[in-house]
């Protein structure tokens, strides 16, 4: 009787593995072949891997060099450190992470680490790539070697996520957290408040864009997609695209360098020919009456209003710069932009004028005019209704009491 081993090779079913022709294996392309810049290094926790490079300018435009040249005293009143202005540029740390998600925690790992700094060579940018996750005790070693002579860490979004996520990894790792006995600058923070109020964004990359100039190439990969380029890489051995990575992460720390400088120019200089746009120069002009630079906020204001803006960023300024020039007792000046702000149908305006004349001139006869105008202006169809109802109650209660003293008056 044929053996069932017969009756399967009668069917052409190969038996064991002789003739089976192995698999192919998916071609390997390791960091080291790929990436010419880079070193393995040597740590108390094992080898790492770094890539260094050094830039006399911004290699996306070569009119920018990438040196440090403004002073730092309204910068430093902004962070409320005026330490700051003793710190000399080589002591400053830009540092990013490209990370392996976005959720935070300690299942995220900061598989590429960027830190760059000033140097008498020119901007030196070495990131610290974990070629497998094994690796993170001694990447994390290397980077906290380069932070020894660190005094100001300067980030973006950092507070909120590069340094609470290394924190945690190096707690994870059994080291206690050394990023927050720094002077820290997170520059998302003065972006906001510069460019709100004329970009619809304000990461990183608009501001590369839309302030700075500086576009990035077609080696440039969106944020969302690292992640995947970095698992794709564990699993398969292929760096090829870990160099877009690389490319990302650079740019955004040479861009750092190039924010801090722009923004400590502008809030050196603003009149200085380097600020394009009305709107930022009201922008300033905020940021310099929160910081108590009242000079500085009304030269902002006034050479703000000289540009075309739009109606809503036009009354705030008119009516922040009035106010503030209110509170310095400087009444004829706040009068003078009231009476501006009026031509614009602004009722603070009518109200604030009805206030001086009625407390401080006496006229009354001036004060009801402002009222009953303002009055007249809510009063109008196209006037918000919502508007309309909190300034009615307000304003009529002013003209009865304005109409009883006129009227006291001519007894």
């Amino acid at each position: 009787m044929p053996s069932l081993s017969d009756k399967l090779k009668a069917l052409g079913v190969t038996i064991g593995t002789e003739g089976v022709k192995p698999a192919p294996k998916s071609p390997k392309f390791p960091i080291e072949e790929i990436v010419p810049n880079g070193n393995e290094i040597d740590t108390p926790l094992g080898q790492t891997y770094v890539i260094d490079e050094t830039y006399s300018h911004d290699p996306r435009k070569k009119d920018i060099p990438l040196k440090f040249a403004a002073s730092l005293s309204n910068l430093s009143t902004w962070i409320g450190d005026p330490s700051l202005v003793q710190r000399k540029p080589e002591s400053f740390v830009f540092l990013d992470t490209e990370t392996s998600g976005l959720a935070g925690g300690t299942g995220t790992y900061a598989f590429l680490i960027g830190v760059g700094n000033f140097t008498t060579a020119g901007f030196e940018l070495s990131q610290y790539f974990m070629r497998d996750p094994f690796e993170e005790p001694a990447q994390l070693a290397a980077v906290h070697s380069a932070l020894v002579e660190c005094e100001v860490l300067i980030t973006y979004n950092g507070k909120s996520f590069d340094v609470p996520l290394l924190n945690s990894r190096f707690v994870a790792n059994g080291e206690p957290p050394p990023l927050n006995s720094y002077v820290h600058i997170d520059l998302l923070h003065i972006a906001r408040r510069l460019w709100r109020d004329r970009l619809e964004s304000r990461t990183l990359g608009s501001i590369e864009e839309h302030i700075l100039g500086l576009p990035r190439t077609e080696q440039d990969i969106p944020g969302w997609m690292v992640p995947t380029i970095y698992f794709d890489y564990i699993q398969s051995g292929d760096a090829r695209p870990i160099t877009n990575v690389l490319y990302h992460n650079a740019m955004d720390i040479i861009s750092l360098a190039s924010l801090l400088n722009h923004v400590s120019l502008i809030l050196d200089d603003p009149h200085g020919g380097m600020v394009e746009h009305g709107v930022d120069l009201i922008s300033m002009g905020k940021i310099f009456e929160d910081l108590g630079e009242f000079n500085a906020a009304a030269e902002c204001f006034k050479s703000g209003l000289n540009y075309e803006l739009p109606d809503r960023i036009r009354n705030q300024a008119f009516q922040r710069w009035s106010i503030m020039e209110k509170r310095l007792n400087n009444l004829e000046k706040s009068m003078g932009l009231w009476q501006i702000a009026a031509k614009f149908k602004e009722i603070y305006a009518h109200e604030e004028l009805a206030k001086v004349y009625e407390h401080k001139s006496k006229d009354f006869s001036q004060a009801i005019f402002w009222t009953e105008l303002a009055i007249e202006i809510i009063d109008s169809p196209e006037y918000p209704v919502i508007e309309r109802d909190i300034w009615r109650p307000k304003l009529e209660h002013r003209l009865e009491r304005l109409q009883r003293k006129l009227n006291s008056l001519q007894e």
